[in-house]
């Protein structure tokens, strides 16, 4: 039997659903669905993902069957419109557009008024009594197919616009006569012809086929590309396209065309926000070509624009799309992002979906459904994705700092950023890659931008509404944007924006604010945010259904406090060698080191445990009561010793050694491969009286705070980078001793474990004997990340972009665990540890431990907890909370 490729809608058809998104695209399956619950959709039809795989796999060609199904996917929309394709009459006219999976709003293409020609233009002329509209529709499809299918240089043909409305003394396209746009179209033909080397083509099956072909070649895109990797979407998934009966909002002052949102996506207020333009196409819109009006007349007037709102203007079409943006949110019971078109007072549903949002308006939006009973709370906490949380942890503008503001534009984005000026998405790129903070300055952003927005801290745009592509990419990846700036000139060419007499050149720091729209000179100063409200619902509901523990990586009482406050259970990794770079110390690390005996290294380590003491007692005070994990000295002693020539004179005279002394003991140190050198538990193998110094630190800062505060922490000392149980019993003894010996002297006792951080593939293998002396296993993900795959995280920067384009990895593996290898080695160490000691306590403490992904299979092989940075708690409660909903 042959496949089918081809899924009709509209008309009293519907050959698909919503949950049909992986064979008809978001935006297909919600078109048919659309369709099946009786709203006004255009007929048309769906070509399936399927499609694209086939396209790719035979050359970029199209199998004979799929012509078939496409003409009679074209005679089901002429039987529900009554118009023919290609009638020079009363042409049929459609539009070409994609539809992948998830929404990748921009990144592909869109052919609209395809079915013109020189004849089909008279026709539709004609029978829509409008000459203008015509031509201005056939002005529209020449210049988009030459940009999307033909890739002619779509500057020629704006300048074109231009020069033709400059000519006549107008301003905006609107202003055009018909015998203007007839003029302009012959002018488009010749561009065609000039930069093409053919005329425009006047077969409608043969335009049809073109653009069909463009949108599946969009997938391969280089903006899409960047676009997925981004967004972790597998290039195998492909796209669909959706040709549909074309709709018409540029016919006259009762045709209208926008976009809408069935709730603020900035704030996630249950409000309709939106934006539409009175005679205009849907491109008019989100392309920031012309400047927009409000949906509704309050936004508007707390705008104080002029503009008639569309509840003004167009009152019974508001009405009715009132009515169909609730029939949708109570259908989807999500947010839902619609496009529509008004073509002579009658309204047209284009497409609808989960609209994108901001973090601040997820949770707000998801905690109020969930309240409403339109969800579950269990929906709710799976509604919110734990990245994007990451939007709300961060400092924004204090309210007192001075502001120099230059112009304002529209809030698009929430969030404060600061950097320096750049004005083409390569230099924000470059810029960033080298650890500057950049602000990407555009007239309007187009999709070729995706990877210098990806790395700018924040946006500006001189032109554009609140659902441009500025703003809807920037609240997707968590950008503050300010789009529509329109009193700012911005010349990219000359890297220069000028506005009310001042200029910003490339370099300069400007400040942005993504929550009012003001753009200011120099940086402003910030303040933490307060996270409560619907933050602290959620969080409430996540901590109800999640089973692993979330820990803080944390050495400092400042770091502690935070991720405390984010509701941290616990320090999972406290890297004591962080302590001994402090300048009151470094002297004293710096004389161990050089000490040519154990007495020598004793005395100076005798000056560093006060200030060991003190450090655990700050950090335990504020995690009283609760685990704290403290890793013993982890790296190689010469990162403790100068490097440059300049630096020895000035470490030798504050050590009290000769020049020439202290340079070879620093030659002695040097390793090539210090990462798999003398380091972690080799250095206690070595030097025991570093880990017995630091284990007296450690039970007298717990016995202080236990008889301070009558609540005792409970330290776990971790010995680092143990291959071998004899390693682990060795170093598991001086710990020991050295508890006694403190709990003898003080005549009183805290609980306590000795374990072992699990960073290399031969403990994973024997955690089996090695659960025998350790009490808990704490997986360094980072390290046997490294040691697996035989990559330096330092300078794997250099490929594993390259590897994870190709599908080598699915993501960088130091970003997210590589479950498959990485991840084995993870499962089989639990798995093996606990058959030795059932009760052992398993965690994470990895940077993988406040990834999402790398929570989730953290759940499913039971880890007891992870352990993130402080600002990463809030989503790894979350992530966990998903996660065992998930495995539920």
């Amino acid at each position: 039997m042959t496949e089918q490729y081809v899924y009709r809608f509209g008309g009293g058809v519907s050959e698909g659903k919503a949950g049909d998104k992986n064979r008809l695209g978001g935006k297909g399956a919600n078109l048919a669905e659309m369709a099946s619950i009786g709203l006004p959709v255009p007929p048309g039809f769906t070509i399936s993902t399927a499609m694209c795989a086939r396209y790719y796999e035979e050359g970029e060609r199209f199998p004979d069957s799929l012509r078939a199904e496409v003409a009679a996917g074209i005679a089901h929309i002429e039987g529900v419109t009554g118009r023919r394709f290609g009638d020079a009459a009363d042409p049929l006219l459609v539009s070409v557009r994609s539809g992948a999976r998830v929404s990748m709003p921009g990144m592909m293409d869109t052919v609209l008024n395809l079915g013109l020609n020189d004849a089909t233009v008279e026709g539709l002329a004609a029978a829509s009594g409008d000459a203008r509209f015509a031509w201005d529709s056939y002005r529209r499809f020449i210049q988009m197919y030459a940009d999307v299918v033909l890739e002619l240089d779509h500057g020629a043909f704006e300048e074109a616009l231009e020069i033709a409305k400059e000519d006549r003394g107008y301003t905006l396209d609107t202003e055009l006569s018909a015998d203007d746009l007839r003029g302009l179209v012959a002018e488009y033909k010749q561009l065609v012809e000039q930069l093409w080397g053919r005329a425009f083509p006047q077969d409608v099956h043969d335009q049809l086929w073109g653009a069909v072909g463009a949108v599946f070649g969009s997938w391969q895109s280089d903006r899409a590309k960047v676009y997925r990797r981004l967004n972790h979407i597998p290039g195998d998934w492909g796209t669909a396209v959706n040709v549909q009966a074309m709709v018409f909002g540029n016919m006259g002052d009762t045709s209208a065309t926008g976009v809408a949102f069935t709730r603020d996506p900035s704030t996630g207020e249950r409000a309709y926000y939106g934006e539409f333009l009175i005679n205009a196409q849907g491109e008019d819109v989100v392309a920031g070509i012309r400047t927009p009006q409000y949906l509704t007349r309050a936004a508007r007037e707390r705008a104080g624009a002029k503009p008639l709102s569309m509840e003004e203007a167009l009152p019974a079409v508001y009405a009715e799309l009132a009515r169909v943006f609730d029939t949708l949110e109570t259908h989807y019971r999500d947010m839902q992002d619609i496009e529509f078109t008004v073509q002579q007072g009658v309204l047209w549903m284009l497409q609808t979906r989960s609209g994108k949002r901001t973090a601040k308006a997820a949770l707000k939006i998801a905690v109020d459904m969930a309240e409403e009973g339109l969800i579950t709370r269990e929906e709710a906490i799976a509604r919110v994705d734990p990245s994007a949380l990451d939007q709300l942890l961060h400092p924004t503008l204090d309210p007192a700092a001075a502001r120099d503001v230059l112009t304002k534009g529209l809030p698009a984005s929430p969030g404060a950023a600061s950097g320096a000026a750049v004005f083409d998405a390569d230099t924000a790129e470059r810029w960033a890659a080298d650890g500057r903070a950049v602000i990407l300055l555009r007239t309007e952003t187009s999709p070729e931008d995706i990877h210098g927005m990806h790395a700018a801290k924040g946006i500006l745009t001189a032109r554009g509404g609140m659902t441009s592509h500025a703003a809807v990419v920037a609240r997707g990846m968590g950008r503050p944007c300010v789009s529509g700036a329109g009193a700012l000139s911005i010349d990219a060419r000359a890297k220069v924006a000028r506005v009310g007499g001042r200029e910003l050149r490339e370099g300069d720091v400007l400040t942005i604010d993504g929550a009012t729209g003001e753009v200011m000179a120099g940086e402003v100063a910030t303040i933490q945010p307060e996270l409560a409200g619907d933050f602290g619902t959620l969080m409430e509901w996540a901590d109800t259904v999640r089973r692993l523990k979330v820990r803080a990586n944390a050495e400092t009482p400042a770091d502690c406090r935070t991720a405390r406050d984010f509701g941290a259970e616990g320090v999972g990794l406290c890297r004591t060698e962080h302590m001994f770079f402090e300048s009151d110390r470094i002297t004293a690390v710096r004389q161990m080191i050089l000490a040519s005996d154990e007495r020598g290294r004793r005395a100076a380590l005798d000056k560093l445990l006060p200030a060991q003491r003190a450090d655990f007692t700050a950090i335990f005070q504020v995690m009283a009561g609760l685990p704290v994990t403290v890793r013993l000295l982890d790296p190689p002693l010469h990162e403790f010793l100068p490097h440059e020539e300049k630096e020895f004179a000035e470490v030798a005279q504050a050590a009290g050694v000769a020049v020439d002394v202290l340079r070879r003991r620093a030659a002695e140190l040097h390793e090539f491969n210090p990462m798999l050198g003398h380091r972690g538990c080799r250095l206690g193998v070595t030097y025991p009286e570093i880990y017995e110094t630091q284990a007296h630190a450690i039970f007298e800062a717990a016995l202080d705070v236990a008889e301070k505060s009558g609540e005792a922490p409970i330290p776990e000392v971790m010995i680092p980078l143990v291959a071998t149980k004899r390693e682990l019993d060795l170093m598991k003894a001086v710990v020991d001793r050295a508890a006694e010996a403190v709990f003898a002297e003080r005549g009183r006792r805290v609980e306590y474990l000795v374990g072992t951080m699990i960073e290399l593939p031969r403990a994973a293998l024997k955690a089996g004997e090695i659960a025998e002396s350790g009490e808990f296993f704490s997986f360094g993900t980072n390290d046997l990340t490294q040691t697996t795959l035989g990559v330096s995280r330092d300078d794997a920067a250099r490929f594993l972009g390259a590897y994870v384009e190709q599908g080598i990895y699915a993501r960088d593996p130091f970003v997210s665990l590589d479950v498959e290898g990485v991840g084995e080695l993870v499962a089989l160490a639990a798995e093996r540890g606990r058959a030795t000691r059932p009760g052992i306590k398993l965690g994470i403490c990895g940077e993988h431990g406040g990834d999402p992904a790398s929570i989730a299979f953290c759940e499913q092989v039971g880890l007891d907890y992870v352990s993130a940075s402080p600002y990463r708690v809030p989503i790894a409660r979350l992530a966990a909370a998903q996660a065992a909903l998930a495995v539920r």
